[in-house]
Parts: structure tokens; C-alpha cells; sequence
């Protein structure tokens, strides 16, 4: 398995990359109703997300995520919005495309769980899985991204269903793929870090890794799990939460600060992580810690 080649392989060239952090925390602090669908603001309140973007690229974010976590049929449809699933993916990749060409960064176009559980624990079969990435992926494409990332993961058959729709939707494009081992190392579904690395090294995928999860120090844990595992070629991501959310006045805080986020990005380094970014309760200012940290 080769390197990347094109715009990903040129921003690899040298060390590890920056990612962006979490959407999902800076849109709550522009307004977001707890349960409300961001991904609606691509188009009812495009400047916020915009501003979101733009906010992690100063930090020095080089890939920016966009903004459709939740942008598959079923979990928009808990919206009312499942009629606008090309629209809103559309716009997101839109709206990272407008930043990134002017940051020198790269859009990746996000797939989270559909919020379905597969054949035989629930009723989705593969087929359908691929279907419902596959229309999201749709509207990602025409929006201009420029490599898919498949995250928040807990079932690999979800995963490789994911990456089937890529292959056929953008097979040109890069796919990373991670999951989230939040119980005892462990995804809910019982996938481990180092089988997770083997099962998505056999299917293709240009890079594997983790993201969420229980914070920093369990994240350490799971990619050196990851870099044993690893086979030569296939690069790393890791994408911590910023520790754990805790209960202040009427909001949620997470408890580990920039500085805490630049240590850890300096263990992942040395770990050999190839993309490093932060998820849920990270902000531009951890981003920006992390990247002086590793640069």
C-alpha cells in the first residue's frame, strides 16, 4: 500500500498534518438549539458555519471537516429535512471549499453514522447503507471536497459500507476512516484498535485512526494499539475529544485545556500519527496549541 498521492500526498510531505476540531461545540456557541440540525445552517446560516472554518484554519488547521456529521437520510429525517439530503451536503462542501482554497487547506467531506443499526442487530442491510452514503456523498462531490472521511465509527460493516459508496461515488478521492473506542478500548461494537487497522487496511482505505472517545490519555492508548498494528503505508489519525464534558451553570465544559491538547499532540507526533486533529469540545484555541506544539 502506497502513500497518496496528489493534494493529500503533497500536504503529508513533511510530518504530521493538522485537522480541524469540533463543529458541533462552536455552533452551540453561535446558537445552536441542543438537538437542533446543523447541518441546516448550511443554507439557513451559512456565514456561522463559514465562520466556524475559517476560525479552525487560522488556527492552522490544514484539513477542514464540514459540516455534515448528521447529513445522511435517517438522521436528517429526525429534522423533517430527509428531502434535502444533496442540498445541505451540497452547501457544506461548498462553504469549506471557499475557505479552504484561500488557506492552502483541504476539504474533507464528513460521514457520520446513519443512527441505524445493521442486519442482524437491527434492520439495515449493507445495500442500503451504501445507498444512503452513497446520496450524501452525492451532494458532497458536487460541492467540490477533496477526501472522504468516514468518522465516529463503532461497527466495521458500517464503515466498509461507507467506503463501497466512496468507491463508487469518488473513487478518485482518498477515504480516512475512524472509530470511536469508547468502551474499555473497545468500540460499542466490540472492535478493537488493532483489528480496525487490519479490516480497513484490507478494504483500501488511504488512512485509519480514532476519533471522540474518552479523552487524551485513553487516545494515546488506542493508537499505540494502532502504530503495532499498522502496516507499512497506511497513516494514522487521531482526533481526541478535549477530555470530558462536565456540568457548569447551564453548559457543558469539557475539562482539558489547550495547553493539555498541545502535550498530547506532542505524544501523537512521536507516536508516528500522521493527521492530527481534536473533536467534541475542542475550539480554534486548542487547534492553534496543537499546532505549535507539533510544528
Amino acid at each position: 500500500m502506497s502513500r497518496p498521492t496528489g493534494r493529500l500526498g503533497t500536504l503529508l510531505g513533511d510530518g504530521p498534518v493538522l485537522a480541524d476540531g469540533g463543529m458541533g461545540t462552536l455552533l452551540q456557541e453561535r446558537g445552536l438549539d441542543d438537538g437542533g440540525s446543523g447541518e441546516l445552517w448550511n443554507v439557513e446560516r451559512p456565514e456561522l458555519v463559514r465562520s466556524a472554518h475559517e476560525a479552525y484554519a487560522k488556527a492552522g488547521a490544514r484539513v477542514l471537516t464540514t459540516n455534515t456529521f448528521g447529513g445522511t437520510r435517517p438522521r436528517l429525517a429526525s429534522h423533517g429535512l430527509e428531502d434535502r439530503v444533496h442540498e445541505l451536503n451540497r452547501a457544506a462542501a461548498a462553504i469549506a471549499r471557499s475557505v479552504a482554497d484561500e488557506y492552502g487547506a483541504l476539504v474533507a467531506g464528513d460521514l457520520g453514522p446513519t443512527g441505524e443499526l445493521l442486519a442482524p442487530l437491527g434492520t439495515m442491510d449493507a445495500d442500503q447503507a451504501v445507498e444512503m452514503f452513497s446520496e450524501q456523498l452525492a451532494g458532497l462531490r458536487d460541492g467540490g471536497i477533496d477526501l472522504v472521511l468516514v468518522e465516529t465509527m463503532s461497527d466495521l460493516g458500517e464503515v466498509e459500507a461507507a467506503v463501497r459508496a466512496a468507491r463508487s461515488v469518488v473513487p478518485e478521492l482518498p477515504v480516512v476512516a475512524t472509530l470511536s473506542f469508547d468502551t474499555n478500548l473497545r468500540t460499542m461494537m466490540g472492535v478493537r484498535p488493532g483489528d480496525a487497522v487490519r479490516s480497513l487496511a484490507d478494504l483500501g482505505v488511504d488512512a485509519v485512526g480514532a476519533n471522540c472517545g474518552r479523552g487524551p490519555a485513553e487516545m494515546e492508548t488506542i493508537v499505540a494499539e494502532m502504530v503495532e498494528a499498522r502496516p507499512e503505508g497506511l497513516l494514522l489519525v487521531a482526533q481526541s475529544n478535549a477530555g470530558l464534558p462536565h456540568v457548569v451553570g447551564d453548559h457543558f465544559e469539557y475539562d482539558k485545556s489547550p495547553a493539555d491538547l498541545a502535550a498530547h499532540a506532542r505524544v501523537l507526533r512521536d507516536l508516528g500519527v500522521d493527521l492530527i486533529g481534536a473533536c467534541c469540545g475542542s475550539t480554534p484555541e486548542h487547534i492553534a496549541a496543537m499546532r505549535a506544539a507539533v510544528r
